[in-house]
């Protein structure tokens, strides 16, 4: 097979939680949602509404009910939402909410029988937001919708946990931030390995300087493969699903299940099935292990289709370089190699530590004196010395419901979750970057951390932000 690359420019204080202050507003969408250029060098206006902590709603105490709502029920959604009821005695779920008729039964049925009664379906999110019984939300719709959806939930009062990739690109991010400030809500992004057992251990062993000065951080998410993808042709849409809904802020396309099912191929919908929906976890909690650094000064991104000619958007491989000035960070993704594995259920619930060689997922610092491997979702971290010597280690399980813990109690206690919106902003942002860095070309772009912004490539910058359909725009002003 001929190799093919493809590039397409797109149309379209709590610790951890400072950024600096703002002076002026950084130009984004106008109030109908039609971005600018972005070339302006302005500190971006939500660091100065940035708060240490969440003023404005009355506590609740650990036998109060919190009555939640998912929106998103396909089978991770549904998992989450009944791994939340199995966390807190005190949830209450009231509503299922899709677009789709046909998802969401498996959830009902079983919060049925948890709960004593049957959460009520419907289409709209908007209705679950008009409802003042609702205390939180649970997002896990395709990428596109997350920043949309998250906004309305604040702007409605409610509290939120938002799945990753929690943006679609970096302006996004922002006006997340600025959401959930303004609006005094508890924003818990899901990447739950920052509520993992082993994450403050492995942070303070770095710290303690046995790895040594920090030269390079290595981030795979080589998931099984390769994977072929086979797109089907435009249908009629089917009267079980609201597909103009579904589409929101994306370009109004036919009804095709391939979109619909598989949306994570397509630039439209997300950054990529395995670089923007997958290695954000790893990205996430390599940060938090390295103590929260910022942006990066410059990325380069290049990768391709090497192994299927089909109609997919994204490449099946990318490697990414970033460069944080005193070490270089890489991140590796693809679904070409049926060799590498992720870490099984036995280890990621269990005492072990995978195989680093093979594992689809490491994360590898390398130190000037030793390097360090971890394991996201389970698989804990190790330490080796010259000769393979293990010289520290430390175990750990799924953080799942530790991370679902943590959010009702900073619903109860109106303190920032461990997963906040600003630091997921920030690790979102080094995946936005890397697909920027591609779809530019495969050019290396110099980006400014004071600005959030590219600063040698206009068609890379107008990246930064997307047009948005009439009816679904993220303005300026949340």
């Amino acid at each position: 097979m001929e190799r093919r690359k493809f590039f397409q420019v797109a149309s379209t204080g709590a610790v951890g939680l400072g950024l600096g202050a703002s002076c002026s507003n950084m130009k984004g969408t106008d109030e109908s949602g039609n971005n600018g250029d972005r070339a302006s060098y302005e500190i971006p206006d939500y660091r100065d509404k940035i708060k240490s902590s969440i003023p404005g709603a009355s506590k609740k105490s650990a036998g109060d009910t919190i009555v939640v709502a998912l929106i998103g029920a396909g089978g991770w959604g549904s998992h989450l939402i009944l791994q939340a009821a199995d966390t807190d005695k005190n949830i209450r779920v009231k509503y299922i909410c899709d677009v789709d008729d046909t998802r969401g039964g498996w959830a009902k049925s079983e919060l049925k029988m948890k709960q004593g009664f049957e959460p009520e379906q419907v289409r709209e999110m908007r209705r679950v937001f008009d409802d003042k019984e609702v205390d939180a939300v649970f997002i896990q719709t395709p990428q596109h919708w997350h920043a949309l959806a998250a906004i309305w939930a604040c702007q409605a009062g409610k509290d939120v946990y938002v799945e990753k990739c929690i943006s679609y690109d970096i302006f996004e991010g922002q006006q997340m931030v600025k959401a959930a400030m303004k609006y005094d809500r508890v924003v818990q992004c899901g990447t739950q390995n920052r509520s993992a057992m082993d994450a403050l251990s492995a942070r303070e062993y770095i710290r303690s300087g046995e790895l040594g000065e920090l030269v390079a951080v290595h981030i795979k998410e080589i998931v099984d493969g390769p994977v072929p993808f086979n797109e089907k042709a435009d249908t009629n849409t089917p009267d079980t699903i609201d597909w103009d809904m579904w589409l929101g802020p994306a370009p109004k396309v036919p009804y095709n299940v391939s979109r619909n099912k598989s949306w994570g191929y397509y630039w439209d919908y997300a950054g990529g099935y395995v670089l923007g929906n997958g290695i954000i976890h790893q990205v996430d909690f390599a940060r938090m292990i390295l103590d929260d650094p910022g942006f990066p000064k410059s990325v380069y991104c290049t990768g391709g289709r090497y192994f299927f000619d089909d109609n997919r958007d994204v490449p099946d491989y990318q490697m990414t370089t970033l460069d944080f000035g005193k070490y270089v960070m890489t991140l590796e993704t693809g679904q070409c190699t049926p060799y590498m594995v992720k870490t099984s259920p036995e280890i990621r619930f269990g005492d072990g530590f995978p195989d680093w060689s093979q594992n689809a997922t490491d994360i590898m610092i390398m130190g000037t004196k030793r390097v360090m491997h971890l394991g996201v979702m389970g698989g804990g971290w190790q330490v080796f010395d010259k000769g393979g010597e293990i010289v520290a280690q430390q175990s750990t399980v799924f953080p799942l419901q530790p991370h679902l813990q943590n959010f009702f109690d900073c619903v109860r206690s109106r303190e920032h979750p461990n997963g906040n919106i600003v630091e997921g902003h920030k690790s979102a942002t080094l995946v936005h970057l890397a697909n920027m860095s591609y779809r530019a070309g495969s050019k290396q772009l110099v980006f400014s951390p004071e600005y959030e912004t590219i600063l040698n490539d206009s068609a890379a910058r107008q990246m930064i932000s997307r047009e948005y359909r009439k009816g679904y725009e993220i303005p300026n002003e949340v």
